[in-house]
């Protein structure tokens, strides 16, 4: 298990979302695993403030993700429907939402409405997926089978395995060897 923060702020509202969308995919993207609950906490005034906690589990396989949107209107109802058609368009069958929110903001002077809307949500990978592993994943879960089979590299089926992740059967050899050395080193 894994806490992640993700947080902006900015005294504009597309800023702040612009700079929580980018920093999602960098602080994300490396991270294995998928979100297994987390906490959004948005407020307004002066400052727009958007902070996301995140609990990931790393041992599950996936994609993770988190979109947000705004959308102004006259009130708050058109405001908020607005920007939860921008989130539904982007969702697709397979998305596991597990967090979201909204809020609202009216300018004092304009009288116009902004929400935001922010969806947490997981797409888990299928058993077969592990070509999507990156290379620290895919050498940590060859890492545990040979553990489980006192670092002995013969039981593995090599062209099998290169064939389930996706790469030559020289990365697997080259994994296996990495593993070995760094064995040896700690033991």
């Amino acid at each position: 298990m894994r806490l992640v923060s993700i947080q902006s702020e900015s005294s504009k509202v597309e800023d702040c979302i612009r700079d929580i969308m980018r920093k999602s995919e960098f602080i994300l993207s490396p991270v294995p695993g998928l979100i297994k609950s987390s906490k959004i906490l948005l407020s307004f005034g002066a400052f727009m403030n958007l902070k996301i906690l995140l609990l990931i589990d790393e041992s599950a396989t996936g994609y993770k993700g988190i979109i947000v949107e705004y959308a102004s209107g006259r009130h708050k109802d058109e405001a908020i429907n607005r920007a939860l058609d921008k989130i539904n368009a982007q969702l697709k069958p397979g998305y596991q939402i597990i967090d979201f929110e909204t809020g609202t903001y009216t300018m004092p002077v304009t009288r116009r409405t902004y929400a935001v809307g922010v969806v947490v949500y997981n797409i888990p990978g299928s058993k077969e997926d592990f070509n999507t592993l990156s290379l620290k994943g895919r050498r940590e879960l060859i890492a545990k089978v040979l553990e489980m089979f006192n670092y002995n590299p013969k039981v593995l089926n090599i062209s099998e395995l290169a064939r389930m992740f996706g790469v030559s059967r020289d990365s697997i050899y080259y994994d296996i060897e990495q593993i070995l050395k760094n064995k040896k080193r700690k033991g």
